[in-house]
């Protein structure tokens, strides 16, 4: 019995042994851990990498005069001006004033010098750095070259803009360009520039060009019904959320104009892929071709803009230039195009709200003119350079 009782002992006092192992061993794992994650540094950079909002059509960061200077259009409401900025890991920003009309990523900016400096503390809080932020008004150009690319933090497909300063007597002139670009990206199809479907090319009709290709969305594109992707570019911008739900939605086009467009005119090169396919049925009888036009629409509220389901059949729409089928004609040659706007759905430009800002532009390009219902050729290549806007003032 006592040689029983013992080994009951002796069994009772490993097990308490053990169980004491095993939490000494999850204890240390613990402290490891936290150790880790302790000793990890936290971020100590300061700066504003990039901006945009709601009127933002540029914004030129100057990082060693800590300088921001963004552009907007010149009808825009300073008091309220909607600037989503981009820190680095961790950084926090605030205003160095508040004014009353400062709502979350809102601020006023009406005084006088249409300046206000904010200040950007790094995770770490050891450092900071001090921005001076100028809102500038400015309007569209009359000419796009093609020429300039916006360097974006993140992304590495291209973002065309066109810049022309402002002198003594006129604003400055400025457009950033949107794409289909980043919807693209969420196909995993491409990991380099070149193989997005909107890109700058070196050998353009004058300089650098645009080149538009429809492409192949791969496995996720078929998997979401989105078999194709058309290169394309136009003013305004793209509703990545909207992307996969409602992808017609996703494109939303115009800006505020001020002038009666009378024609765009530019030069074009354009090759039709082989095999043409409607929502991944291919069309044996069916050719693609490209897309060019302009619209000038009616826009009494600035959040008013018109999308890829309306662009071409929207009431509001006043004037409309566009290539016909006729003449989007495969070429090898780089060929001259001009297209008048016509008058639509029986209206005329009214003077004084083309002076309030109640009229809003786009120009679209597209490699294939039905690429927004997935309709078109992988392949199919468009070749833009040298648009020019005409347009008086009235």
């Amino acid at each position: 019995m006592q040689i029983a009782k013992l080994y009951q002992f002796i069994n009772s006092q490993k097990k308490k042994y053990m169980n004491f192992k095993k939490w000494t061993t999850a204890l240390m794992l613990i402290l490891t851990v936290t150790s880790c994650i302790q000793d990890e540094a936290l971020n100590s950079e300061a700066a504003i990498d990039a901006c945009t909002g709601a009127d933002v059509q540029l914004a030129h960061i100057n990082s060693d005069s800590k300088e921001i200077n963004i552009y907007v259009h010149k009808g825009a409401d300073l008091s309220k001006q909607q600037l989503l900025f981009t820190l680095p890991v961790g950084a926090t920003l605030s205003a160095d004033k508040h004014y009353p009309n400062d709502i979350l990523n809102n601020y006023d900016f009406s005084n006088d010098s249409h300046s206000r400096t904010f200040t950007v503390t790094s995770e770490d809080g050891e450092w900071t750095a001090t921005y001076t932020v100028k809102i500038i008004p400015a309007e569209v150009p009359g000419i796009f070259h093609f020429e300039d690319l916006l360097p974006a933090a993140g992304t590495e497909y291209d973002i065309f803009y066109e810049f022309e300063p402002g002198t003594s007597t006129s604003v400055s002139r400025v457009a950033q360009w949107s794409s289909g670009n980043p919807g693209y990206k969420l196909t995993g199809m491409t990991d380099n520039r070149t193989g997005y479907p909107t890109q700058q090319v070196a050998d353009g009709y004058r300089g650098n060009g645009l080149k538009l290709t429809t492409c192949d969305t791969g496995s996720f594109g078929a998997m979401v019904q989105m078999y194709i992707a058309a290169g394309n570019l136009f003013i305004g911008s793209f509703d990545l959320a909207n992307a996969l739900k409602d992808p017609l939605r996703a494109t939303k086009f115009g800006i505020q104009y001020y002038k009666r467009p009378i024609a765009l005119k530019g030069y074009f090169k354009f090759k039709a892929g082989e095999v043409y396919t409607d929502e991944g049925e291919v069309q044996k009888d069916m050719k693609d071709r490209f897309d060019i036009y302009a619209i000038l629409y009616e826009a009494n509220e600035n959040s008013f803009m018109l999308d890829g389901s309306n662009s071409l059949t929207s009431e509001n729409i006043v004037a409309k230039a566009q290539i016909s089928e006729e003449a989007a004609v495969e070429t090898d040659e780089w060929t001259a195009f001009e297209l008048p706007f016509e008058p639509m759905n029986g209206k005329e430009i009214n003077k004084s709200k083309l002076q309030d800002g109640k009229y809003k532009l786009s120009i679209v390009l597209s490699s294939s003119v039905k690429g927004a219902y997935f309709k078109g050729a992988v392949g199919s290549t468009l070749y833009v350079d040298e648009l020019e806007l005409i347009s008086e003032e009235i």
